[in-house]
This record gives C-alpha cells, structure tokens and sequence, in this order.
C-alpha cells in the first residue's frame, strides 16, 4: 500500500502562484510514476501532468502547458506542482495519484485531494 497526502492549496487571485506537495509513504520503492488530477465544479477529473519517477520525464495537459511545472524528490518521496499565472479555470480539487504496482499503467494510489480557488 502507498499512501499520499497532498498539501498546499489555498484560495488565490488571478495570475498568482501556487505550489503543491504530495507526500508518498508506504510502499514506494515500485514506483513508476505520479501524477496530478483535478476536478473542478460540475466537472469530471482531468488529467494535469505526470512525472516518470526515474527518468524524471513529464507530460502535461495543454491548457497548463507553460504555467504549471511537475517535480520530484525521489530522496523525500514527494511530488510537487508549481503553479504560476492561475486562471479561475484552474479552479479544482487537486488529487495526486501513484502509479506503484506492476503491470504499470494505471494509478493504483490517490490522495484526498486539496482545494484550489482562483478568484479573478
């Protein structure tokens, strides 16, 4: 079992910045990749950026591309999303997820979430 928790969220003005962690406990040493979803209100989850855990390659959706920047720290087993030039459509709940048990390729571990309001 791996257990994440996120933090960092907040309530912000437009074109703010914002930075969350998401701190992996447990079994980590499977790790292949994690990753930030979002939901925002009336809205099904969306995919935000994944980070590959060893070779450190990203991916992102296009509507963050250029603002938002996916990290890691392999040594603290935390992720981050920095966050910069917030929009009031980044409004969301911000959910980390692990992808940590073979066969790979789907995330097996999510966090509770934590909240993200841009005020415009």
């Amino acid at each position: 079992q791996v257990q994440l928790v996120e933090s960092g969220g907040g309530l912000v003005q437009a074109g703010d910045s914002l930075r969350l962690s998401c701190a992996a406990t447990g079994r980590t040493f499977n790790m292949y990749s994690m990753a930030w979803f979002r939901q925002g209100p009336g809205k099904e989850r969306e995919f935000v950026a994944a980070i590959k855990w060893v070779r450190g390659m990203t991916n992102y959706r296009d509507s963050v591309k250029g603002r938002f920047t996916i990290s890691r720290d392999n040594a603290k087993n935390t992720v981050y999303l920095q966050m910069n030039s917030l929009k009031s459509e980044d409004t969301a709940v911000y959910y980390c997820a692990a992808d940590a048990e073979a066969p790979y390729g789907q995330y097996d571990y999510w966090g509770q979430g934590t909240q993200v309001t841009v005020s415009s």
